[in-house]
């Protein structure tokens, strides 16, 4: 934790190490995923299929890296109660909320949401291949609907981004890539 903690400083003043390299790759791996699989769609085969275990693959690894990764990378260190996260959510509408080192908790909760139904999306797609529900149509529904609620949920999620970057003046795509935040 001191090393996470450890300011130095830049030409945009001190930043502090937030996103460890893992979670930094993770971020972009699934990203990569996600997008192959859904542009390339139902024609891509086997290589849509292949993108959709390695999403699901990220997913796994995120949840054990949840446990007992990094600081900021540990669900007990960002995921808030639900009384917080209302609080938050109201205290955003007031234009009062607080910056957040890590993640704030509308962030938090839209991690949760993303790999659930990340994994609920390869979970279907994993189900069409097996005998027991091999031309399913509702099982093909869900998993089109899943892929569809995840592009949603990026776009939510990168609206957020967005937000939070003009509301305290910080460039959260550029901490995703470096790693650091600014440490005030």
């Amino acid at each position: 934790m001191k090393t996470a903690l450890r300011a130095t400083a830049g030409a945009g003043g001190a930043t502090i190490r937030v996103w460890d390299p893992l979670v930094r790759l993770f971020h972009w791996s699934l990203v990569l995923a996600f997008f192959g699989a859904y542009l390339l769609g139902d024609d891509g085969g086997t290589l849509h299929q292949a993108l959709g275990y390695v999403a699901l693959g990220l997913v796994a690894f995120r949840l054990a890296w949840g446990v007992v990764g990094s600081h900021h990378a540990r669900f007990s260190s960002f995921v808030p109660s639900f009384g917080r996260f209302w609080q938050y959510l109201k205290d955003v509408v007031a234009g009062r909320e607080q910056r957040s080192v890590g993640h704030n908790p509308a962030g938090a909760v839209m991690i949760l949401a993303l790999l659930a139904m990340v994994a609920a999306t390869g979970i279907t797609g994993w189900m069409t291949t097996t005998d027991a529900f091999w031309g399913s149509d509702w099982v093909g529904e869900v998993h089109e609907a899943g892929a569809n609620g995840i592009l949603i949920l990026a776009g939510i999620h990168l609206a957020g981004v967005l937000f939070s970057s003009l509301r305290h003046r910080e460039n959260l795509i550029r901490s995703i890539l470096t790693g650091r935040k600014r440490a005030d």
